[in-house]
């Protein structure tokens, strides 16, 4: 597949057929991924491919709590999860009202494989660890290979989806798949073959994001268009 369709094909899929994910196409998807780049090449990440179909089940069940939180902040007006603005909400009152079911983890079991992805924290560089806010710069060492994984997929035929509800389950993962306490996890990508394959993504274009010399300079012009 050429690579510009895959970049602009490649979508969250969250629903996929009973068609299962042979070994040997998840190594080509991981030979492929693998050359995704790392800080100083460190090469930090770890893939737990999860066949287990009761652990992918608990593995969504631990993402439940995070859901309903996630969904009382945004019944209440709010940006999820942000570290910006404090949330209102009253944390306990959330995890213990019924939202509706999130499907895909509620039936993580039914999906065909998941991916835990984890990353060595004595690996990697945190450049921002200093700075009075949220970690970012770690990510950088892992989440190449994460997208690498889900461009290797869609050019098989399979999607799958990035998610980070598991997150702050992080210690029941960890114990869950017998991950070194060093290792933080970074992504849960269910994979299999999508109901159906997407490829019109809805994207914002690139002159709503991208600014020439400062965040409020003009932006970045695309080519010019001829006027008959």
């Amino acid at each position: 597949m050429d690579l510009q369709e895959a970049m602009r094909t490649t979508f969250a899929c969250r629903e996929f057929t009973d068609d299962p994910v042979p070994d040997e196409v998840l190594h080509r998807i991981l030979d492929v991924a693998r050359f995704a780049p790392s800080g100083g090449n460190r090469q930090g990440g770890h893939v737990v491919v999860v066949r287990d179909r009761e652990v992918r089940q608990r593995l969504g069940e631990l993402c439940g709590p995070t859901m309903r939180l996630y969904a009382a902040q945004v019944a209440a007006g709010e940006s999820p999860f942000n570290t910006v603005v404090p949330s209102a909400v009253d944390v306990a009152t959330a995890l213990d009202t019924p939202t509706e079911p999130f499907a895909l983890f509620e039936h993580l079991g039914d999906v065909p494989v998941a991916l835990v992805v984890s990353v060595d924290l004595a690996a990697v560089a945190s450049m921002d660890k200093d700075l009075d806010r949220v970690g970012l710069a770690t990510g950088a060492s892992i989440y190449p290979l994460v997208w690498n994984i889900l461009l290797a997929a869609r050019a098989e035929g399979l999607g799958g989806v990035v998610t980070t509800a598991v997150v702050p389950a992080e210690a029941e993962v960890q114990h869950l798949l017998d991950l070194p306490e060093t290792h933080a996890v970074a992504a849960l990508i269910p994979l299999g073959v999508p109901v159906r394959q997407l490829t019109r993504l809805k994207r914002q274009p690139v002159e709503d994001f991208t600014t020439v010399d400062s965040f409020d300079g003009p932006p970045l012009a695309g080519p010019a268009v001829n006027e008959a």
